[in-house]
């Protein structure tokens, strides 16, 4: 039953999306479809971004409350304790957002994953496609040069260590930084990087167009935010 439910209701549909981007969006090129198969996803999972990012920078807040409380009663720890309780009552989370998220990214990846597995040639195609998706013949895996097929690639599967551990880095800077915190800024990205390099290339190009849409997305919520703090204590 359950490889009923996982192929009838989630690889085909995926498949059937990623052809008919590939069809008709992407002038046959595959590492364009899954720019546009990712970038459909995470519109499609806007609202619980938009919940995740509000605690985000809810967060950011947060951390620079703790130092300014941190630097007003450096003499008084009783009074500093208190007023950093106070500080994180405040604070909302919402887990769910988050995790609702990053499993569907997570299915998307094993998804494609599989897609690659199963292999994209002819026949097999042919076979799981619906009807008002035409066939597109022998599928073009090159993008810029690279083969999204192929395991063992170094750049990109570098350029998403690099970029995770940017991110970590610039984490990190904002808050006390703990050795459990450099052992995760070390060892994370690398982990990546070793589980990319393994795996087909069109991993570590679904990871990268997410982490942009990501990105961008953050910087116009923060604008968003911060727009609306300004008009609230005008």
């Amino acid at each position: 039953m359950f490889g009923t439910i996982w192929h009838d209701f989630l690889y085909q549909p995926l498949f059937n999306v990623l052809i008919w981007f590939y069809n008709n969006w992407a002038n046959q090129n595959f590492g364009w479809a899954v720019v546009y198969l990712t970038i459909a996803i995470r519109l499609v999972l806007l609202p619980f971004t938009v919940v995740t990012e509000k605690s985000r920078l809810k967060n950011e807040e947060l951390y620079e409350d703790v130092k300014r409380v941190d630097n007003e009663f450096k003499k008084d720890q009783i009074l500093k304790k208190e007023e950093i309780r106070k500080i994180l009552k405040k604070r909302k989370v919402h887990p769910w957002a988050k995790s609702i998220v990053l499993g569907a990214q997570l299915l998307a990846l094993i998804l494609l994953y599989q897609v690659f597995l199963r292999g994209i040639t002819g026949e097999k195609i042919a076979k799981i496609l619906y009807l008002g998706v035409d066939f597109p013949g022998k599928i073009n895996t090159i993008f810029f040069g690279f083969d999204l097929a192929a395991t063992r690639d170094y750049l990109w599967s570098g350029a998403v260590a690099i970029w995770l551990g940017l991110e970590i880095y610039l984490g990190l800077r904002k808050r006390k930084a703990q050795m459990a915190d450099l052992v995760y800024f070390i060892f994370f990205p690398a982990f990546i990087f070793i589980a990319l390099w393994w795996l087909p290339m069109v991993k570590s190009l679904f990871i990268l167009t997410s982490m942009s849409f990501s990105v961008i997305l953050h910087q116009f919520m923060k604008l968003l935010y911060l727009g609306s703090k300004i008009k609230k204590s005008l």
